[in-house]
């Protein structure tokens, strides 16, 4: 995440309730709405998919719930005489383009039908465009399409047009997304504050069924399972059986939303990440919504929603303010960004992988600076990138603090469509439209220079195997400099790169009993490696290559020690498929890697508790413990609470740290094990080819594995299936649920908003330096025993194996307001050095929780 200088504010003279006044503009605006025609029309889900429910709803109920989002706009719009005034015009605009003229037939290969039409860039005749980025284009394309002369001005046309000029000057334009994605521990939320939206509706005397997506939203469940069984045959049924125990209710209540909601996809639990899903079966490319074709685009209420860029489909994650508004038909405002073209050369040596690429590209661009900027790639070395290993790279934008980086449409992406099960006119459209529209690059034809706000180039043979941490993911260090790294940390002063470990004691090593066997655990030893996250999983190269190194490793007799919690958790049903049809998951069986489940696991915090007698060890005897996991985030404390080193590395590194159970180790000259034979097994014995990879690859992924499985995507399980839900179109709130609340912000609503109101005496709560990241803000990880948020539970008679994670309970603005700022390893320079979510109050200079100081009056 971008760095974030912070100074909050505690609660002031003003009257409670007042800092939800955005989302009481929201229901507001919608509840005096009706119905207008002509407005521009929502896109539809995939055809496959579509249901006897998506009838259009109410253009009006939620285009004007959107637009009064801004709180100055709600001003000035608060007598229902404006707000009448304000429906006439947008009923009269929202049925004219500006740019109709330009409406383009565009006729399928061979001539004869045609595809549909769409808004032609090179009908504008526009020189400027030439020298666009791909993705300006996308935002440039949007804005004509939407162009209506009130939500959308010929004016923010101009500005994305003129964006060589205009986008140093910081100027803001709309954007509005085709679609919008939600997992379960965002999404929750999103489907609370509709639901809640309904019920004012209802209380106001409308319709409540007015209240409903205009664009498609897909919403994936899936950062609810948790690693609590590993190494074990049964794991997915035991971890699914757990999850359904702890989250039935909420499951419940998104099931409800299915239903109640139109434009609505659920996909159920165990069906895989959100982004990998994303990317092999819910993005369009391109939309044919009514014979109108467009891009794709999207925002997501995850940070890794960018994922989809390494597929030509702009998006990035928001928050659930922006998300609610954009499903609302609100545009999006947003600064034209400035563009960094990032030029790949070369080729990846043998032996490297895409997570060493991107954790090479991260490092790269925190260091150049790209907080609210596209990162765009491009040449030669694009060429030498599968599909996966560009999603690898798009996946990580939040790490390198960019808005998106962006992989457009070319050759190897309509390959992926294909691959992925997407039909072969789907294909043929998608290139015919973007080839039309002049957003597809074809390196076999010469390409017009293209513009770009500053640039960088890496070569791809300089790559090298490296990780990152142990606490950051853009604090990369190379693998064989991986040892000397490590001891510096524990030497290290306490911040991102120490430990603060006293020389005395870096040797120290702790004996525990593991079920009767004598064990021993040292600075930097392996307790958690974890094959898991969206980065990796949805990448065939890395995925396969671990499983040969499991192979190699299993051939020579090496074992992985019965204590270390390893895992794997796949982003989809395929991967099992092609790691089946390999013959190769056999032997991450035998190494303790079996498949815990189909979603995001210990990337999130989901990794489960340690072994008690682990555990134990570790607190008792004050031991820096590691974990290595194919993820995308280290932050201390987001992992496992006794982790406190976390690498980020690539699957097949994740299966040989395991092996040699520790980080504190020279791969190039220290052996990684012992053989059956009694022989010295170095990292080189175990490490396959690219060729060999490539191999398996090409035999062992193929196209009916992602039709089979996506196929069968929406029919659930039979825990899902079994779910009985209300046929409500209005939820009916349990008053007693600890994990969906009714929320309080329409609960006093009346038809004429109340209008801003200061803010006053109000003293600072925290004071915070630099890399302050969503993980500190609003943790999504265990609910430690002695905070604000558990002490709320156990006054509901909630017992503690039952606490399940602040994530899970975002349904629940009672608990997500006590887990505010609840990192266990938060830094505020008020304690000074003292490490955990408390603060100084001000002024009476006591020590509290934050929640607790917060509420002080």
């Amino acid at each position: 995440m971008p760095p974030l200088t912070s100074a909050l504010l505690s609660r002031s003279t003003t009257a409670s309730g007042s800092s939800s006044s955005a989302r009481i503009s929201a229901a507001a605006a919608a509840v005096i709405s009706n119905p207008a025609a002509g407005a521009a029309p929502s896109s539809p889900p995939p055809p496959a998919r579509q249901s006897p429910r998506s009838r259009p709803a109410s253009p009006f109920a939620s285009g004007l719930a959107g637009r009064l989002f801004g709180g100055h706009r709600a001003a000035a719009r608060s007598s229902s005489t404006a707000a009448a005034v304000f429906e006439r015009r947008f009923a009269s605009a929202a049925t004219r383009n500006s740019y109709d003229e330009i409406l383009t037939s565009l006729a399928k290969p061979g001539g004869g039908a045609e595809f549909g039409k769409y808004y032609s860039l090179p009908a504008l005749s526009d020189p400027r465009i030439e020298r666009l980025p791909y993705s300006i284009r996308i935002l440039l394309e949007s804005a004509i399409r939407n162009c209506d002369e009130f939500q959308v001005s010929g004016k923010d046309v101009e500005k994305i047009l003129d964006w060589e000029k205009s986008a140093p000057k910081l100027v803001e334009i709309p954007f509005k997304p085709a679609r919008v994605l939600l997992q379960d521990f965002t999404g929750v939320p999103a489907v609370v504050d509709l639901a809640c939206m309904r019920d004012a509706m209802s209380k106001l005397g409308s319709d409540p069924n007015k209240i409903n997506p205009l664009v498609p939203v897909d919403l994936v469940i899936d950062h609810s399972v948790q690693v609590d069984v590993a190494r074990s045959e049964n794991a997915v049924q035991a971890n699914m059986e757990l999850e359904f125990y702890r989250n039935k209710e909420r499951f419940g209540f998104l099931k409800w939303g299915s239903t109640a909601f139109r434009n609505m996809l659920v996909v159920p639990p165990g069906s895989g990440i959100v982004h990998q899903v994303n990317l092999e079966y819910l993005a369009r490319v391109v939309f044919n919504n009514g014979g109108i074709l467009y891009p794709d685009s999207v925002v997501g209420t995850d940070s890794h929603t960018t994922m989809i860029d390494g597929l030509g489909v702009a998006g990035w994650g928001v928050g659930g303010i922006e998300a609610e508004a954009a499903m609302l038909g609100q545009p999006m405002s947003m600064v034209l960004p400035g563009v960094v073209g990032f030029k790949l050369t070369g080729k990846l040596r043998n032996g490297v992988t895409a997570t060493d690429l991107v954790l090479t590209v991260t490092q790269m661009l925190r260091k150049h600076g790209v907080v609210g900027k596209f990162v765009e790639f491009y040449g030669g070395g694009m060429s030498e990138l599968s599909l996966a290993d560009r999603a690898t790279i798009a996946n990580m934008s939040p790490e390198y603090g960019a808005t998106m980086g962006f992989f457009p449409v070319d050759g190897k992406t309509l390959d992926y469509l294909k691959l992925t099960g997407r039909s072969d006119d789907t294909v043929a459209m998608v290139e015919s439209y973007l080839r039309a529209n002049k957003m597809f690059v074809d390196y076999n034809q010469p390409e017009a220079e293209r513009v770009y706000s500053s640039y960088l180039e890496l070569n791809l043979e300089e790559v090298e195997p490296c990780l990152s941490g142990p606490k950051r993911p853009h604090d990369r260090v190379t693998l064989k400099n991986m040892k000397s790294d490590w001891i510096s940390c524990l030497d290290n002063d306490v911040g991102f790169k120490g430990f603060a470990v006293p020389k005395e004691s870096q040797g120290k090593v702790a004996e525990f009993s593991f079920h009767g066997t004598p064990a021993t655990i040292k600075h930097g030893d392996v307790v958690i490696a974890a094959i898991t996250s969206c980065t990796n999983t949805s990448n065939p190269n890395v995925m396969l290559g671990a499983a040969l190194v499991a192979k190699k490793a299993c051939e020579l007799g090496l074992e992985v020690k019965p204590w270390i919690k390893t895992s794997l958790a796949p982003g989809s049903g395929v991967v099992k498929k092609y790691l089946d049809k390999s013959g190769l998951q056999k032997y991450l069986d035998q190494l303790g890697f079996n498949i815990v489940g189909y979603g995001c696991t210990t990337c999130i915090g989901n990794s489960g508790e340690l072994d008690e007698t682990v555990s134990a060890a570790i607190s008792e005897n004050d031991i820096v413990a590691a974990a290595v996991l194919s993820g995308n985030r280290n932050f201390e404390g987001r992992v496992h609470p006794l982790t406190r080193a976390n690498y980020l590395a690539s699957p097949p590194l994740v299966v040989a740290y395991a092996l040699a159970g520790t980080v504190n180790i020279d791969f190039e000259k220290e052996p990684i094990g012992t053989s059956k034979d009694g022989k010295e097994v170095y990292f080189r014995d175990i490490w396959p080819s690219t060729e060999e990879i490539a191999e398996v690859v090409k035999s062992s992924v193929l196209p009916d594995m992602f039709k089979s499985t996506y196929e069968a995507i929406t029919k659930g399980n039979p825990m899902w299936n079994e779910l009985s839900v209300s046929a409500s179109t209005l939820y009916p709130w349990d008053s007693s649920s600890t994990y969906i609340h009714e929320p309080p912000y329409f609960k006093d609503m009346t038809m004429t908003p109340p209008g801003p109101r200061p803010v006053k005496d109000a003293y600072c709560l925290l004071n915070f330096g630099d890399s302050i990241t969503t993980d500190h803000i609003s943790p999504a990880g265990n609910i430690h025993p002695d905070s604000p948020a558990a002490k709320y539970l156990k006054e509901r008679g909630v017992e503690r194996k039952d606490f399940n994670s602040y994530g899970s309970r975002r349904g629940n603005d009672e608990i997500m307001a006590r887990g505010t700022f609840a990192n266990i390893r938060l830094v505020n320079k008020f304690l000074k050095g003292e490490v955990g979510p408390k603060t100084t109050h001000i002024p009476s200079g006591e020590k509290l929780s934050v929640f607790d100081a917060a509420m002080v009056i």
